[in-house]
């Protein structure tokens, strides 16, 4: 079916491919309503993309030029105007991202040696994904696909199905199995990865051209976050049973910077009991007000005298000693000082009932990138019938002048097409309708580094770091500091994002944290003896955080919902609610995202039974064709074997063993099983 042929009637229509929207599609998709979900970008996930490094300059060459656009507005929508109805035309250009800059400081030029590597690493028999097998790189605006489910990985393959249980991260031969050849991911060449923590003086120089050259394995995200192992997406991926799609790797460390240098936080028992930082006395303390953190609502008589003051205040009142009262602010409330003391408390209590489900930190990363998880659900959309456009738009909307509800749209081709309701990303709403509603900003950097901020004698760390104001008026950074086993950037290299609220331009906003933690001269003479890692390539941008202005703001028709790109915290919990709440605003009284089949459950009608074998049918690769309920043919019948048992009964099952196999030995006493729907 082509782009310019759809059919004429959907019950919702979605622009954007966003987090929230593509959430809002798959369970409107599940439950039996006709969506349609189109984007004008040539790439899934919108402002949660995931990029290879080619796929990244792309997107930058785009934006210099103005911004990404639709497809040229049709000329005749007025034309297909009724009586009594009048247009409402959106937006044709993204403005969200702003204040862009990028920093080359690796050697432009190759040296013969580095090049001879580069050529033996490309002719090692190891498979490396094709652009578009893996929905990592069908990302790139240079190669994009239609269908987004066709490019997951095969079930049973070293897919969520292990990692979502609890005893994932410690099954013998993990890593191997992340990057074996049997799983078919890009950027598997373990066994060519120098060490993961060289020294100085063993790094390496490594070209902007060889990164270029290994541009493939990278995965940059435009927007930095983590899942928390009891946050409301883990909740919604088990639920669904969308977790089939993808893989996680567990944060390993939580470090804040303190007194010039790093540190690695205690925030577990045996975290805490092992630390060197802290003195018997204050693991005691710690411990005592952690424990009371966990179920504080039970002891209001601690905290009611505080409700309208700072939780830094309430934190000096507790003799806690200024080590402990760093790490708990910092980096386990991760709360501004001035937070009000329940929040501060609501937040402590939110890490600490995800420590111990699946690791010793709370946290978990999605390998290849965040932009997976979007696409995870719009293969979920796919599989129940959902249509996809990609390099395809809504111009405007037709509005019913007696009602001022939404009661069709005219595309880019000038085709009208009736919905019910309406669901498009914060972007698309024209400037008109933006006036008096206020945004706020978030400065990001990206940095490809030489090696990590805390080396490790071991193996790769994947990192969550917390650097406090450094001077007065400052805010926080948030940094994540990737290894390339989360195959997000080429061995031998890290990808670091930093987060903050913005104040100015996202250079100016972390160039001091960037010029205390990193050397952004590695060709400098000297340069080799710094035990700071070298900066290689730097990006910095402004992005627009939309989630303060409630959808009432826009001065919308109340069947058309709008949806805010990322915000500044660092889990999704608001995502998750905001999809929630327009999904039972679509159709009340039906439950969001119930689990989908397994593949070995399903039954064609009209074929019987299915046996082992490939999918029924695999998406046209870069048409601009909208694939029809026939993705239910992406859903493959080989994969799924008695191992690969539903993800949410395993889960919970395992959630609830607090003594089973030592799963919740290094988390805090009397972690609560997380709440269940019933």
């Amino acid at each position: 079916m082509a782009a310019d042929n759809l059919p004429g009637e959907f019950d919702v229509v979605v622009l954007g491919t966003g987090l929230t929207e593509s959430i809002i599609a798959a369970a409107c998709s599940r439950v039996g309503q006709r969506v349609l979900h189109v984007d004008r970008r040539s790439y899934y996930a919108g402002n949660w993309a995931s990029f290879t490094f080619n796929g990244l300059l792309s997107w930058l060459e785009e934006c210099k030029q103005g911004g990404q656009s639709s497809a040229e507005e049709a000329t005749d929508w007025g034309e297909r105007l009724e009586e009594g109805e009048e247009a409402l035309v959106l937006s044709v250009v993204d403005t969200s991202i702003t204040n862009l800059e990028v920093f080359c400081y690796a050697s432009e030029e190759p040296e013969e040696e580095e090049e001879k590597e580069a050529d033996a690493l490309r002719q090692t028999p190891a498979p490396v994904q094709a652009e578009g097998e893996h929905g990592a790189q069908s990302n790139s605006p240079t190669c994009p696909q239609e269908v987004p489910e066709g490019d997951a990985p095969q079930e049973g393959q070293g897919q969520t199905d292990g990692l979502l249980q609890d005893d994932a991260e410690d099954a013998p031969g993990k890593e191997e199995e992340v990057a074996s050849p049997e799983t078919g991911q890009a950027g598997d060449v373990q066994g060519e990865e120098p060490s993961a923590n060289p020294s100085p003086t063993e790094v390496k120089k490594i070209s902007y051209a060889k990164i270029v050259k290994e541009g493939r394995r990278f995965n940059i995200d435009l927007v930095s976050k983590l899942l928390y192992s009891r946050g409301l997406l883990v909740d919604l991926l088990i639920k669904s049973n969308v977790s089939r799609y993808a893989e996680f790797k567990n944060v390993s460390r939580i470090l804040t910077y303190r007194d010039g240098k790093l540190e690695q936080v205690p925030c577990s028992r045996a975290d805490v009991f092992g630390s060197k930082q802290l003195t018997m006395v204050e693991k005691r303390m710690l411990m005592k007000f952690l424990t009371f953190c966990l179920d504080y609502e039970e002891h209001p008589e601690e905290y009611l005298d505080f409700t309208e003051r700072s939780f830094w205040d309430f934190l000096q009142t507790k003799k806690l000693t200024e080590n402990i009262q760093h790490f708990l602010l910092h980096s386990i409330a991760m709360v501004p000082p001035e937070t009000r003391t329940a929040e501060g408390l609501r937040s402590t209590q939110y890490f600490l009932r995800s420590l111990g489900r699946y690791s010793n930190t709370p946290f978990l990363f999605p390998i290849y990138g965040l932009g997976e998880i979007p696409q995870c659900f719009c293969r979920m959309c796919a599989v129940f019938g959902g249509i996809y456009c990609l390099r395809h738009s809504v111009c405007c909307l037709v509005l019913d002048k007696e009602s001022g509800r939404c009661k069709a749209v005219i595309d880019t081709c000038g085709q009208r097409i009736s919905c019910s309701h309406f669901v498009l990303e914060e972007g698309y709403v024209p400037e008109e309708r933006r006036k008096g509603v206020a945004c706020r900003q978030i400065s990001r950097g990206v940095l490809i580094t030489d090696r990590s901020l805390l080396p490790s004698e071991t193996e790769q760390q994947l990192s969550l770091i917390t650097v406090p104001p450094l001077e007065p008026g400052a805010a926080t950074v948030r940094i994540t500091e990737l290894c390339s086993s989360t195959m997000t950037c080429m061995p031998g290299t890290y990808l670091v994002h930093l987060t903050c609220p913005a104040s100015g331009s996202a250079h100016a906003d972390l160039a001091p944290v960037v010029s205390r933690l990193f050397t952004e001269a590695p060709g400098d003479i000297g340069a080799a003896d710094d035990e700071r890692p070298a900066v290689l390539w730097a990006l910095y941008f402004n992005m627009r955080d939309s989630t303060v202005p409630s959808a009432t703001s826009y001065n919308l028709p109340a069947n058309v919902h709008v949806c805010p790109g990322p915000d500044g915290s660092l889990g999704n919990d608001h995502s998750i609610r905001l999809a929630e709440e327009v999904f039972h605003r679509i159709v009340p009284g039906e439950e969001f995202c119930p689990p989908a089949p397994n593949p070995e459950d399903i039954i064609f009608e009209g074929v019987g039974p299915q046996g082992e074998g490939a999918g029924i049918g695999e998406p046209s690769q870069g048409e601009d064709a909208a694939e029809a309920g026939q993705g239910d043919g992406d859903v493959k019948t080989e994969a799924a074997k008695d191992e690969s048992v539903e993800n949410a009964v395993l889960e919970e099952a395992a959630g609830q063993e607090t003594g089973a196999e030592g799963q919740e030995a290094e988390a805090l006493p009397s972690v609560p099983a997380p709440p269940t729907d019933e």
